[in-house]
């Protein structure tokens, strides 16, 4: 480099770090935020024309410079980024060398199956919910996503996600499925082999368990009187995959319904053992519980109005607590609709 060269390169060094330190905030001097969308491919030049439509800077061509003198002007990254009004040229650019992007929430809630988190995808990226659908189902994705399953049916773990805008529905899917890979720490992997179940029979156990439990202190129960009845050679009976199989809620749910769906798997009044994989996704609590089923000496379980549950170990204290749960049941809305009319006598 000759001495002119250099002369010029100082004296461009010092005017750009006059420029940043004379113009710390752009035109804008009021408080908030700027949108600001960044294409894929533009120049620094470009991105500077951009933040001087927004008034982030006065400057777009000695910004560009001053971006190139850092070395990071062909590392701006594209996406739709809220800038602070008044940043410093400085915090600019770290926010685009960093792609620290707009983000939106959206939340998987626990015990939803693949169909309605397709649905849930489909209002995100306006992809039809059938095509998201058929992705749940594709086997060769399942594989990329490195779960246990055919599908993704049980594997999109639920819990509250921030991305950014513009995703495809495969991206999102794949976000969903390292939430549920992310579950499996080497502790947690561990205690898997120490209990000589496979990962997708853990998570098919604990999908049931989802579905079944309202209270989530009572899951691990919930999954223990399920282990004492696969252990027993019984029928599992869980109502949730008996309504997987018929493809809706039907609610009550009858003997004819039951029957109609005797032939499908997933039918576990009509299949012993567990069926062929997840109904739904289950949260943490419900694959820990799945994982370490609680000690219990039951058999049989039946939801109270609260939803909490009565557990027995035969089949008598079973019919016992059914009987008892509906005369309760019965005596409740009897009150309900006394109280309403405003009869207040002891016999009604």
């Amino acid at each position: 480099m000759t001495r002119r060269t250099g002369f010029i390169v100082l004296a461009i060094a010092v005017l750009v770090g006059l420029i940043v330190v004379l113009t710390p905030g752009g035109e804008r001097q009021d408080t908030g935020s700027v949108g600001i969308e960044v294409p894929a491919g533009v120049s620094a030049v470009h991105i500077g024309q951009l933040l001087e439509d927004s008034s982030l800077v006065r400057f777009p061509r000695l910004f560009a410079l001053f971006s190139r003198w850092r070395g990071t002007a062909g590392d701006l990254k594209a996406g739709r980024y809220v800038i602070p009004a008044g940043a410093s040229w400085t915090d600019i650019l770290e926010i685009l060398e960093r792609g620290a992007v707009e983000t939106f929430p959206f939340t998987i809630p626990e015990g939803y199956s693949a169909r309605q988190i397709a649905g849930v995808i489909s209002e995100i990226t306006g992809t039809p919910a059938d095509a998201v659908i058929e992705l749940t189902s594709d086997s060769l994705l399942a594989m990329e996503f490195g779960v246990p399953g055919p599908t993704l049916e049980g594997y999109l773990f639920p819990e509250t996600y921030r991305v950014a805008e513009g995703l495809s529905p495969e991206d999102l899917l794949r976000i969903l499925a390292q939430g549920y890979r992310r579950f499996w720490s080497p502790e947690r992997r561990a205690a898997l082999d120490s209990t000589g179940r496979t990962e997708r029979e853990v998570a098919t156990l604990a999908s049931i368990v989802e579905k079944e439990a309202r209270v989530v202190d009572e899951m691990p129960t919930i999954a223990g009187v399920y282990m004492n009845r696969l252990r027993a050679g019984m029928l599992l009976q869980a109502d949730p995959t008996v309504q997987y199989a018929l493809g809706s809620p039907r609610s009550p749910l009858l003997y004819a319904s039951i029957d109609s769906v005797a032939d499908n798997p997933y039918n576990t009044y009509t299949h012993t053992g567990l069926p062929p994989g997840p109904i739904a996704s289950p949260g943490a609590a419900a694959l820990k519980a799945a994982l370490r089923p609680a000690e219990v000496p039951y058999l049989f379980f039946v939801a109270r109005s609260d939803g909490t549950h009565q557990f027995t170990r035969t089949l008598r204290e079973h019919t016992n607590a059914k009987n008892r749960i509906r005369r309760e049941a019965v005596r409740a809305r009897r009150e309900a609709v006394d109280s309403a009319s405003g009869d207040t006598s002891p016999g009604g």
